[in-house]
């Protein structure tokens, strides 16, 4: 069965599991799970901003690790210090993805959509960067703005810095999931949107993904399935014409879009696939190119490892390292 996540802009009951001292100092204490297979951050990681994020509320948000749903997984919450993970192959090849977990813009799915897509990725050569970034609910300014300052600047920092990773820049891409992957394809088509002011020389260069893979991605809050929604964990109740305009990857596609690689399973439940047969669509429309895998089952939620080891879904990394290869 899929991680239990039924909504965008809800999450499940959880039991906390970061310790006291580490919230109340709002430190990103690594915590590694019972199993002892999952820690965040790992030991190699970067914070995104040398200080301050911008637009933060005081008091900042508190660290809130949980672990949630029927496969035990870790959860972040209260993310006051936004930063990537970075997940080395053995036999790196220079290609290299940012991973960006789902969670309704509620919570961040660091293991399922994170840290298990670096296992499954990295032996193929894959350099892997996960993306821990502020929810946009939790008092920022600009609210819609924040998770993609936090993407966009990931991008900056990581072809900044891609000698030290051992990476090629041309080659960095995306890998998003659910709400990540709405964030994904923000990425992909806004890209060079002006969300935060310039720190550093890092933001001279460019945040466009060489290509973006969606995994079971919400392209738009308000069409292709979610017509009746009232709300979403990017904006919340309601916001300008405007902002809904400019957040919805699925209108904004177009010459300038690198290719776009989906993953979605028809029986979703929680992002209908009408969202990844809208968004085919409107890529073939602006001739831009697209692969998609639909699985007759799968839910929502799969991640990089949750799928039955005889399910065709399961194989999706696989596909999607070699489609990578390709672009």
């Amino acid at each position: 069965m899929p991680i239990d996540r039924r909504t965008l802009i809800g999450g499940a009951a959880a039991l906390t599991l970061a310790p006291a001292a580490a919230r109340a100092q709002n430190a990103p204490t690594p915590y590694v799970l019972g199993t002892g297979t999952a820690a965040w951050p790992p030991r190699e990681h970067f914070k995104l901003w040398a200080g301050t994020p911008p637009g933060a509320p005081s008091p900042l948000p508190t660290n809130d690790f949980t672990v949630n749903g029927s496969f035990k997984e870790l959860w972040l919450r209260g993310v006051s210090e936004p930063m990537v993970g970075v997940y080395r192959p053995a036999r790196p090849d220079g290609r290299a993805v940012l991973s960006i977990p789902g969670g309704g813009y509620n919570f961040v799915s660091v293991e399922n959509e994170g840290i298990d897509v670096a296992k499954a990725l990295t032996p193929h050569g894959i350099t892997v960067f996960v993306l821990a970034y502020r929810l946009p609910g939790e008092g920022w300014a600009n609210r819609p703005d924040v998770p993609l300052q936090d993407a966009q600047r990931a991008m900056r920092l990581i072809r900044a810095n891609a000698g030290k990773y051992g990476i090629d820049a041309a080659k960095l891409g995306l890998v998003g999931f659910s709400a990540g992957g709405h964030l994904g394809g923000m990425l992909a088509v806004g890209h060079a949107d002006p969300v935060y002011k310039a720190v550093d020389a890092a933001d001279s260069g460019s945040a466009r993904p060489a290509y973006a893979g969606l995994i079971y991605p919400a392209v738009s809050f308000h069409s292709a399935g979610f017509e009746d929604r009232k709300s979403n964990g990017l904006w919340g109740e309601s916001t300008d014409a405007e902002t809904k305009a400019r957040y919805t990857p699925l209108t904004r596609v177009g010459p300038g879009t690198p290719p776009i690689f989906l993953v979605h399973a028809i029986d979703d439940g929680t992002v209908p696939i009408q969202q990844s047969l809208a968004m085919i669509e409107a890529c073939r429309t602006q001739k831009v190119p697209v692969e998609a895998h639909l699985f007759e089952k799968g839910g929502h939620g799969f991640g990089g490892l949750h799928l039955p080891a005889d399910s065709p879904g399961r194989l999706w990394t696989d596909v999607f390292a070699r489609w990578t290869a390709r672009h």
